[in-house]
């Protein structure tokens, strides 16, 4: 579908020379006289690779004709995860590349909304929260403090989080995976 580059906001997906892109950043410049600038901060799909293009006001851009499937996700083998699609019970790859750091939201059995270009999956978009075990846990040092403290903590994914002292190994919390943030503690370690 074409469209006018004042349409494009961030996070559009565009078809730049056949490849998909994902719009990071979108800045808008009116100079004094001219045509307005429109200056694109990109991110090709496939690849992860970044790109600044610049259009002006009367140009044209192609959006991705993209589709969503519900998937979930198996296992990672070598450097792929594994994906089964919920209707068809196919499996698909995603190269670990392309999930920069969704990874380290992706526990086995996740359902998770992929996005697809011809038939073939590019990217996946994750629920905003996931509930994963603390399986190691830093020490603070104890002080009278007015702020709440926090200390690093990994969970069972590999990911290191700043989580509440109160937050011990063994534990499962919440985890917002639009931010990488610590929501909430779900169950303490009996």
């Amino acid at each position: 579908m074409i469209t006018d580059i004042s349409d494009v906001r961030k996070n559009t997906r565009l078809m730049i020379d056949g490849v998909p892109y994902n719009v990071e950043d979108a800045d808008f410049m009116k100079p004094g006289k001219g045509r307005a600038i429109y200056r694109l901060k990109l991110r090709n799909i496939l690849t992860g690779n970044t790109i600044d293009r610049t259009y002006h006001s009367a140009d044209k851009v192609e959006q991705a004709h993209l589709t969503y499937s519900e998937m979930q996700y198996l296992y990672k083998e070598e450097e792929h995860y594994v994906f089964m699609n919920t209707e068809t019970f196919e499996q698909h790859f995603l190269a670990e590349d392309q999930l920069p750091n969704k990874k380290y939201f992706l526990k086995e059995g996740i359902v998770v909304n992929a996005v697809m270009l011809a038939d073939k999956p590019i990217d996946i978009n994750l629920p905003n929260f996931v509930e994963l075990q603390v399986v190691q846990g830093g020490v603070t040092t104890r002080t009278d403090t007015i702020t709440a403290q926090m200390k690093s903590a990994t969970v069972e994914t590999g990911y290191t989080i700043q989580v509440p002292n109160f937050v011990k190994e063994g534990d499962i919390i919440k985890v917002d995976t639009r931010t990488g943030a610590y929501a909430e503690r779900v169950s303490a370690k009996k």
